[in-house]
């Protein structure tokens, strides 16, 4: 019998493992169902990851990279490409992987770390034919990142979630055209960086409380039909827009990977469409916990991997210490980090506005006629505004082709910030880049005019 189970390796998981294992449990069992640790990080091949967890900025396979080096020397085993089939209320947990087969494992306690799903085309019902083109932004995202694939030329996003916003810029780098991200809701369901460093910084068109009402095609996407919406969403016939194009990626929201969660008969939490949980994220099945997306949609890794140290200690103490859990539930706040509503208006004559992209707080910045920086958090803020007002810079996330890995791409990064007059060139220039495997995380693969370009994982 394990002291732990854990179902799920992703940043919840991993930290959850480290946390129970930090507070005395020793036989621990980790279950992923990928053929390596990391979850949906491994794909996230953009930085923006770790600034509140780690101090730093990572991408998401160096933010993955962290936590597995932390679990290194702690004992706990790990079992890749294995699915859990079933979670039984007395903690037994059913799985199936090609290297054993068929085994019930039981556990002292069990740590739901599952993650969360995409909602599809289906899930938001929109008309028209059914043709080839039509993509969540995340399965578009593991096609180009890790797969080598480019989806479509001339591309139409649905929705501005984070995951949208950072595929609009990763097909442009590819190639494609993005000709627009059209957002149902008066504001971004993404973060105003994101907004900054995604769409302005390409020239890519948000359209606000807009949505898609038609996609044409018979078999494979031609155009998609777009219109302006009321304050009750309805659409407005006469704003029509008709778009040209190969592909639509659809953003239009997460949920709670929760199909084990619900057969184990947990209750529910309708507000979060995760288990309902005690303040320390114990379900209401003694002894199973929850943490991370599969709990509630959270905007960061950072606050998934903080949140997942509750549970680890909390699941620790279970087991330990037979802790019953306390009867007030966790506080989970649904609101995002900031919304971009589109640029500032009625500003006095003489101010200029920008949204700072250094940290997920997006600040909105004001500058004066004098120079003079305003609206800032911290002082990396006006450091920020001054160098996008005489050198703009951008560290530069891609990909370049490997050659006889488990994947076909090598994700990579500029190892310092580069003129946004060169994204187009360096982008071009990774296409013509190929490593062979294996590549070890930190490896200068190439230059581009000076700049180190370094492998962001292992493979």
């Amino acid at each position: 019998m394990y002291d732990l189970i854990i179902i799920g390796a992703g940043p919840a998981g991993m930290s959850a493992a480290l946390a129970a294992s930090e507070n005395g449990l020793k036989k621990i069992l980790l279950v992923e169902r990928n053929d390596r640790m990391g979850g949906i990080l491994n794909q996230c091949i953009h930085n923006g990851f770790g600034l509140h967890y780690f101090k730093e900025e990572l991408t998401g396979p160096e933010y993955a990279d962290r936590c597995e080096k932390l679990l290194a020397d702690k004992g706990i085993e790990v079992r890749t490409d294995t699915m859990v089939l079933e979670v039984c209320d007395d903690k037994k947990v059913h799985m199936v992987s090609k290297n054993f087969g068929y085994k019930v494992e039981e556990a002292k306690a069990v740590i739901l770390a599952m993650g969360c799903r995409e909602r599809t085309r289906g899930s938001i019902a929109t008309p028209g034919t059914r043709p080839a083109g039509v993509y969540t932004a995340g399965a578009a995202q593991k096609y180009v990142n890790m797969d080598g694939y480019l989806p479509g030329k001339r591309v139409v996003i649905l929705g501005s979630g984070d995951i949208g916003l950072i595929m609009a810029r990763r097909m442009t780098l590819e190639g494609a055209k993005v000709l627009a991200c059209i957002e149902v809701m008066p504001y971004s369901a993404g973060l105003n960086r994101n907004v900054v460093q995604c769409l302005k910084d390409y020239g890519i068109p948000l359209y606000l409380s807009t949505t898609v009402t038609e996609i044409r095609g018979k078999d494979r996407v031609e155009q998609v039909v777009a219109c302006k919406v009321d304050d009750k969403f309805n659409p407005i016939k006469e704003t029509e827009m008709v778009f040209d194009c190969d592909t639509l990626l659809l953003s239009v929201g997460l949920v709670p990977e929760n199909e084990l969660t619900r057969k184990a008969g947990i209750k529910m939490n309708d507000k979060t469409r995760g288990p309902l949980l005690y303040s320390n994220c114990e379900t209401s099945v003694e002894g199973i916990f929850a943490c991370g997306n599969v709990a509630h949609v959270h905007d960061l890794a950072d606050n998934v991997s903080r949140e997942a140290i509750l549970a680890g200690k909390a699941a620790a103490q279970y087991v330990l210490e037979g802790t019953k859990h306390p009867e007030e539930l966790l506080k989970i706040n649904l609101e995002k980090t900031a919304n971009y509503k589109g640029e500032p208006t009625g500003l006095p004559e003489g101010i200029t506005s920008m949204v700072c992209i250094v940290c997920p707080n997006g600040c909105q910045l004001m500058i004066d006629k004098s120079g003079g920086i305003s609206g800032n958090k911290c002082n990396k803020g006006v450091e920020y505004a001054q160098a996008e007002l005489s050198h703009p810079e951008r560290v530069i996330t891609s990909s370049v082709s490997l050659e006889g890995g488990s994947v076909a791409r090598c994700p990579v990064k500029t190892a310092k910030p580069i003129p946004k007059a060169k994204i187009g060139e360096l982008a071009k220039f990774l296409k013509t880049v190929s490593v062979k495997s294996p590549v070890a995380i930190g490896t200068v693969v190439c230059q581009f005019e000076g700049v180190d370009i370094v492998s962001t994982m292992s493979v």
